[in-house]
């Protein structure tokens, strides 16, 4: 994650480092993703369902590749959702064939 861009830093608990071991340590530094580009090594932990819930249930142990990828397909989706939520500039003209 890009953090110098971001302000999510600064929405993690104050024991985020202490919860970011133990869920290492639970998922025995394994990823828990194995995607294509999978490293195997988990040195990140990822929130499963994405948002400020920093439940145990909801964090997982993941390499660096897959944490990339998951994290840039769920951007991706999102910013597809927000365009698709904005309203246009003017409207659609109907095609002069069409008329």
């Amino acid at each position: 994650m890009a953090w110098e861009n971001s302000n999510r830093a600064d929405r993690l608990p104050k024991d985020w480092r202490r919860t970011r071991a133990r869920i290492l340590r639970r998922d025995r530094r394994t990823c828990q993703l194995t995607g294509p580009d999978c490293i195997g090594t988990a040195t990140e932990v990822d929130h499963i369902q994405a948002g400020d819930d920093h439940d145990p249930a909801n964090l997982q142990a993941v390499c660096t590749r897959c944490h990339a990828s998951k994290s840039g397909h769920e951007g991706g989706t999102a910013s597809t959702q927000a365009r698709a939520a904005r309203p246009r500039l003017r409207p659609a003209e109907s095609h002069p064939g069409l008329l």
